[in-house]
């Protein structure tokens, strides 16, 4: 039975308004060492946005790892099966672990080669080799965090999270400025403080699960089936990841080709963009729980509901949003950098993004309905050919810069149309298509 939209936009809001403070936590972070090491001058501010480039990309591409574990705790919660739910997210747990601390090793090494590849100055290239370095002993923290997260959020239970990310978010403003100004650790100090509250988040998140698992008789000990079922359902989530992250790359890459100033200024414009995606994606994350969950109890009349009343909200708030960064675009440049030059490139550039908010409204939310649907395979195959159509878009944006002699703030401003407006639209495309249909509705507890 279908529930008046009334009750589905209390299921929506209840799941969506503590998700959002949770899921700005990253970003937020992000924009704490940033507005930080803005100060500290141009070069480590441009070091920073390198190092933060390769290492979301590292993080983002093991996001399903929260993604995946949601609807399959969803499901199970849907059917009526809450200790195999609570049973789902452990395995989640341990395959987070084991990919964090490989991936941690294996990026300490290859940290300068790495930045290496994208060809920037000396100065740049050490400051980012530090950051990234350092960073590195945080990356199994951030996965195990993603998995408690997903297993959390799998059981409607948006809550934890948000109070787990606001203590993390308010340990590394307080830890980041006793390293860079207090103890004078520059660039390293930002990292590290960032690093020591990424594992402080986890020890809360292993006690809030700990209690689960007693309160359900759930093994504490990861199952084969599970971690097979887990990964196997990931590599195609890690496939729709690594498109999206190949775009931010391919962003960045052509920043660094503007000028050192320009990819300056374009890390405060993308981190601010990743604080207005973070804030639109609480709205796919109650779709992801909702939809896994009305799935699994093979309600389709809710699901259809959901999705709905999900896309309305996300461009809604998207038009929200969008309003705001449009109105402070000349007053936010000067809260990250304290480089004129830097700041002056910024204004247009933040217009774009605040014009393209409600566009990301509906590109996240239907992308939290698939998720949570579980037909990762379509959004894998789709977004290489979202990356496709945007790859032309970014190096048109570099050429004509080069072609005209362009640089500055109009430069930067087309080359965040390509990726804000280019490429999302791409994504709206294909995703609406999908949703429009049927066959993503796949009911049970798999």
């Amino acid at each position: 039975m279908t529930s008046p939209p009334r009750t589905v936009d209390r299921d929506i809001l209840r799941l969506a308004v503590p998700a959002l403070g949770a899921l700005i936590a990253e970003p937020l972070f992000l924009l704490a060492d940033t507005a930080m090491v803005g100060h500290l001058g141009a070069t480590p501010l441009a070091g920073l946005g390198l190092a933060s480039a390769i290492l979301q990309t590292i993080i983002g591409l093991m996001v399903f790892l929260a993604y995946a574990t949601t609807p399959a705790v969803a499901r199970r919660l849907g059917s009526g099966d809450e200790r195999g739910a609570v049973a789902a997210g452990i395995d989640g747990l341990w395959l987070a672990l084991a990919l964090g601390a490989v991936l941690a090793v294996a990026g300490w090494l290859a940290a300068p080669g790495l930045v290496a590849v994208f060809g920037a100055s000396a100065e740049v290239a050490e400051a980012a080799t530090t950051y990234l370095s350092i960073s590195m002993a945080g990356l199994p923290a951030m996965l195990l965090v993603f998995a408690a997260t997903g297993l959390l959020r799998g059981l409607q239970d948006t809550r934890t999270p948000l109070w787990v990310a606001g203590i993390g978010f308010a340990a590394n403003i307080a830890l980041n400025f006793l390293f860079i100004y207090g103890l004078g650790w520059g660039i390293a100090g930002s990292a590290a403080g960032t690093v020591v509250a990424q594992w402080g988040m986890v020890a809360v998140y292993l006690v809030v699960v700990a209690r689960h698992a007693t309160r359900v008789a759930a093994p504490p000990w990861p199952h084969r089936a599970g971690l097979l079922r887990g990964a196997a359902s990931g590599g195609w989530l890690f496939l729709r990841t690594a498109s999206l992250r190949a775009a931010l790359l391919l962003s960045t890459w052509s920043a660094t080709a503007l000028g050192p100033d320009e990819l300056a200024a374009y890390q405060v414009a993308i981190s601010i963009y990743f604080t207005l995606g973070f804030a639109l994606d609480a709205l796919a994350i109650a779709a992801q729980a909702l939809i896994g969950k009305g799935l699994g109890a093979g309600d389709v009349g809710e699901v259809r509901a959901v999705l709905r009343r999900c896309v309305q909200w996300g461009i809604g708030a998207g038009a929200a949003i969008g309003l705001l960064v449009v109105a402070t675009a000349w007053v936010l440049p000067g809260l990250f950098t304290s480089s004129a030059a830097v700041a002056s490139l910024l204004p247009p550039a933040l217009v774009v993004l605040g014009i393209s908010a409600p566009l990301g409204g509906l590109v996240f939310v239907l992308d939290g309905v698939l998720i949570g649907a579980g037909d990762a395979r379509y959004l894998a195959w789709t977004g290489l050919v979202n990356l496709a159509a945007y790859a032309p878009l970014a190096l048109a944006a570099v050429r004509w810069a080069d072609a005209s002699g362009a640089t500055g703030a109009a430069s930067l401003a087309w080359l965040m149309a390509a990726f804000a407006i280019g490429y999302l639209a791409a994504r709206a495309v294909t995703l609406s298509w999908r949703a429009r249909g049927s066959r993503w509705m796949v009911t049970g507890t798999v």
